[in-house]
C-alpha cells in the first residue's frame, strides 16, 4: 500500500528513514514544495557565528537521500487540496493517489501587523533558504533588531552577539522566555545576556518599521525609536493547518491526531510541527518528532504503535547562559521551589505531593539535568 508524505522537514524525512526500516519494501512517495535537502533546523539559529553557510548546514540533498530511502519523490510540488473520499493529493504537477497519507507540513512563522515601508524588508527564518538570505543580508551589518524573547529570539540574539554584531531584542512581555521559565531563571537569563551586551526593551511592542538610508528606524509602543541595520523577527510558528482543514480534518492549535497519528481521517496521518498530538500537545522540537516518527512507521506498516513521550527537556542554545528546561505540562497543579546562585538558577517545579513535574536549569545548575530528567513524568 502506498504511503504519501507532504513535506520534507525533519519529520518527513525522519519518518522515510523508520518507514523503510519497519517496512523494507513499503512504496513510500515524498511531495514537498521546496528542494527537500535535509538539513538540521535546529542548528539555523546557532549557526552564524561560527561561520557556516547555508551549504554547510546541508547534510544530504533530497535526489540522494531518495535514492537510499527507494524513496519515489517530487520537489517543488505543491499541494493545492487533499480529496479524502477519493484518497488523492491534487498538486499543480498533477494528482497523487495515496493508500496512507502523512502530513509533515511543518510551521508558518507568525507575521505580525507592523506598520510602515520597512516592515516588508523584516525577515524570518524558518528553513535553511530563509538562513541563507539572512546571512546574505547581515554580511556587513553591525546592528539588528530582534523581534519576541522567546526561545528562537535569544538563540539568534546570542548568535549574533558572539558574531560581534550588537542585538537589541524587543517583547511584549516584560522577561525572556516568560513560557519556559519562572521570573527568576528569566532574570537570570536577561542579566548574563545583557553583560556580554545584549540590549533588552520588553514590556513593549514594535508599532512601525520606517526605512532610513541603508537601515530601519523602530518605533515601539512607549514611543522610543531604535536604529537598525536588519529587523529578524521570530516571534513564534503557527502549524500549517490550512489544507487539512479546508479537505475537513478536524484542526484546532494544529492537525488534530489521536494516539496512534491517526487524524479524524483513517487514512491520514499528521507529524511535526503541525501535529496537535494526542489531541491536545503542539510540540516544536526535535526529540518528539523522533518518537513520534518511530512509533508511526509501525503503524503505517501493519503493527498500530501508540506514540509515547517521555520527558524531554529542551536545551537553550545560548552559550553565554547556559539553560534547559522542561517545563510543567498546562493544567499541572503546582509551584515553583528556586534557588538562585550568582552562577545558576536551579528552579524545579513541584506538585502537591512534592513531586517533582518540571524544571528549569540555568548556569552552573544545567549541569544537574541528566540527576533529574529520570525523575519527571512522561508527556503523554
Amino acid at each position: 500500500m502506498n504511503t504519501t508524505i507532504i513535506g520534507s522537514g525533519v519529520a518527513a524525512w525522519t519518518l522515510v528513514r523508520e518507514l523503510r526500516k519497519a517496512s523494507p519494501e513499503a512504496e513510500i512517495r515524498l511531495i514537498t514544495a521546496d528542494a527537500g535537502d535535509f538539513y538540521s533546523k535546529p542548528m539555523l539559529s546557532n549557526a552564524f557565528a561560527s561561520g557556516k553557510t547555508a551549504e554547510a548546514l546541508l547534510m544530504t540533498p533530497a535526489v540522494k537521500l531518495a535514492e537510499q530511502q527507494k524513496t519515489e519523490i517530487h520537489i517543488h510540488t505543491r499541494v493545492l487540496e487533499i480529496n479524502l473520499t477519493d484518497q488523492k493529493v491534487k498538486t499543480d504537477k498533477g494528482d497523487f493517489v495515496y493508500g496512507q497519507l502523512v502530513l509533515g507540513l511543518g510551521a508558518d512563522t507568525i507575521d505580525l501587523p507592523i506598520q510602515g515601508d520597512g516592515n516588508a524588508d523584516t525577515l524570518s527564518v524558518n528553513d535553511l533558504w530563509d538562513y541563507a538570505e539572512f546571512r546574505k543580508r547581515v554580511d556587513g551589518k553591525s546592528k539588528v533588531a530582534v523581534l519576541g524573547a522567546g526561545l528562537i529570539g535569544c538563540e539568534f540574539a546570542n548568535d549574533l552577539l558572539k558574531a560581534n554584531i550588537h542585538t537589541t531584542v524587543f517583547d511584549l512581555a516584560d522577561r525572556p522566555l516568560p513560557r519556559l521559565l519562572p521570573p527568576e531563571g528569566s532574570a537570570f537569563m536577561k542579566n548574563a545576556l545583557s553583560a556580554q551586551g545584549i540590549e533588552w526593551k520588553l514590556n513593549r511592542t514594535v508599532s512601525s518599521i520606517e526605512k532610513s538610508g541603508a537601515g530601519y528606524v523602530l518605533t515601539d509602543s512607549t514611543g522610543e525609536k531604535t536604529e537598525a541595520d536588519l529587523v529578524l523577527s521570530a516571534v513564534g510558528l503557527a502549524p500549517r493547518t490550512q489544507i487539512a482543514k479546508a479537505a475537513g480534518l478536524a484542526t484546532d492549535r494544529g492537525i488534530v491526531i489521536n494516539e496512534f497519528g491517526r487524524t479524524s481521517d483513517a487514512h491520514v496521518y499528521a507529524l511535526g510541527d503541525c501535529a496537535q498530538y494526542h489531541g491536545q500537545f503542539v510540540l516544536p522540537y526535535i526529540m518528539p518528532v523522533m518518537q513520534a516518527a518511530r512509533a508511526l512507521a509501525k503503524t503505517l506498516s501493519g503493527e498500530e504503535t501508540a506514540i509515547k513521550f517521555p520527558a524531554m527537556p529542551v536545551m537553550v542554545k545560548t552559550p553565554d547562559c547556559p539553560a534547559v528546561v522542561s517545563p510543567p505540562l498546562p493544567g499541572q497543579e503546582g509551584a515553583w521551589e528556586v534557588e538562585v546562585t550568582e552562577t545558576g538558577v536551579k528552579a524545579l517545579f513541584k506538585g502537591k505531593a512534592g513531586e517533582l513535574l518540571g524544571f528549569a536549569l540555568l548556569g552552573d545548575a544545567s549541569k544537574e539535568r541528566q540527576a533529574l530528567t529520570p525523575q519527571l513524568p512522561a508527556i503523554a
